[in-house]
């Protein structure tokens, strides 16, 4: 199995503090007058536009854990900055919620989970293989499939070139950052219409109530979002009944992750 193993006890996502903004002693400003440094060279013709940007950062979409970092917060909104001599291009939105489509299928024994969650993954983009064969690819046996390196091999073979990177998760619990950067890399890949492929272990609740447990390891696809990526749609190939889906928050699945990895 990989070399980051499971481990074998799992406790829920901890809450966060966001971080505090620093504030500049005002004792600075009266220094600046005083040595003749005009204060609207430094930052702007009026006061209020220092105050603006106080206020534009303050309204920061909230990340994963709660915060305001700029490293993890959705995808800016807005206009592209403009070449010389060319209008402004209008960025594309980023929708608060999206889930893609995609054929969902059961595993059919207890160690084909890898296979089966990369085939709802490849399915999104129209790719239709058995579960055979994607195992094949995965070098997936009796004791399931290594890592989640395996996967990204086996995704890429399939779509050409290097489509999917893998991000590994390596303590548990995943820090506010890895948090942020699950959040950021799902409402890329989801908008870029690829679905993830997540090596869990351990257990936790999902939004709905429902508890999953999987001690000794799983995969499974990451296939929607919503709330800007906060919550994410999963599509759990062990599932026994329903549609296999379920929401998990993004706090609670980067701890599910950590100590493995995913491809994305």
């Amino acid at each position: 199995m990989s070399p980051i193993h499971a481990r074998k006890h799992f406790r829920h996502a901890v809450d966060y503090r966001p971080p505090r903004a620093a504030v500049v002693p005002s004792g600075l400003l009266v220094i600046a007058a005083v040595a003749g440094i005009a204060f609207s060279q430094m930052n702007g013709s009026e006061p209020a536009r220092a105050a603006g940007a106080v206020a534009a950062a303050s309204a920061a979409p909230t990340t994963a854990h709660g915060g305001q970092t700029a490293q993890a917060r959705a995808p800016e909104r807005g206009a592209a900055p403009a070449a010389p001599g060319k209008p402004a291009q209008q960025a594309a939105p980023v929708p608060s919620e999206k889930v893609l489509d995609f054929q969902y299928q059961r595993q059919p024994n207890y160690y084909y989970c890898g296979p089966a969650a990369t085939r709802i993954a490849l399915s999104t983009s129209g790719h239709i293989l058995s579960q055979d064969d994607i195992a094949g690819k995965l070098n997936t046996d009796t004791g399931g499939t290594d890592s989640a390196h395996d996967v990204t091999r086996g995704l890429n073979s399939v779509l050409g070139g290097n489509v999917y990177q893998t991000r590994e998760i390596p303590s548990y619990p995943a820090t506010p950052a890895q948090m942020d950067q699950l959040q950021a890399d799902v409402l890329k890949s989801i908008n870029s219409g690829r679905a993830i492929v997540a090596n869990i272990a351990g257990h936790l609740n999902d939004t709905g109530g429902a508890f999953h447990s999987y001690e000794g390891g799983h995969y499974l696809t990451i296939v929607g979002y919503k709330d800007d990526g906060r919550t994410v749609k999963i599509a759990d190939p062990a599932l026994p009944n329903g549609d296999g889906t379920y929401w998990v928050t993004t706090i609670n699945m980067a701890n599910w992750i950590s100590q493995r990895g995913y491809s994305y």
